[in-house]
């Protein structure tokens, strides 16, 4: 089973599921999400917000593919990009943090260790990118896919709970707590490499 982790782009925005790509929960303030779902532009605001987001932070997301299928996605970005993250009982996010907005799996390939796969990517991006944390506000009553997370899935990946809420606890996770020490030992080659690589040619004698 061949699997990959791609960045999101506007490119691979259709491989979404339907019902997410046309969904602005996070990306607009609740009135201006209402708006758009009534208007029947919600589709191009979320495309616009993506495309915003790639040239002004870089990548915000990834694609899941299994056999070149795409299976799922994850949704990530700096509190300042997603208005409906001052909208909660537990907010704001940390200034160190970038928010998860929100991830999916297909049914028939959940349990299969992707969402623990996807979280590692993320942070690995997220840190040497400069960022300490990722956040997230979990749904501590989920029964259905939507666009927040269970808690019980942010716990199960490493999550911990930094504002408890009956129904909307805001959870964090450490980014260096999430890398093994064989991905710390090869960002540390990657690091020393690349110094060495930028290094001047010694000039023969």
């Amino acid at each position: 089973m061949g699997r990959r982790l791609v960045p999101l782009t506007l490119d691979n925005l259709q491989d979404l599921p339907q019902r997410c790509r046309s969904c602005v929960f996070w990306e607009l303030d609740p009135v201006r999400g209402e708006a758009a779902v009534r208007s029947g532009t919600a589709a191009l605001e979320k495309e616009s917000w993506i495309s915003a987001v790639l040239l002004d932070w870089g990548s915000c997301g990834r694609v899941v593919y299994v056999d070149d299928v795409p299976v799922g996605f994850v949704l990530y970005a700096p509190p300042a990009y997603v208005p409906r993250s001052t909208a909660f009982p537990t907010s704001p996010v940390a200034p160190d943090a970038v928010q998860l907005m929100t991830a999916f799996i297909m049914p028939g390939y959940r349990g299969q260790g992707l969402g623990r796969v996807m979280v590692q990517t993320v942070a690995k991006d997220l840190l040497r990118r400069g960022f300490k944390a990722i956040e997230a506000f979990g749904d501590a009553r989920w029964t259905e896919p939507s666009c927040m997370l269970p808690v019980d899935h942010l716990l199960a990946v490493g999550f911990k709970t930094v504002r408890p809420h009956p129904t909307r606890p805001r959870l964090r996770l450490e980014l260096r707590t999430t890398l093994s020490w064989k991905e710390d030992v090869e960002m540390a080659l990657d690091r020393l490499l690349g110094a060495v690589q930028k290094e001047p040619a010694l000039r023969p004698l």
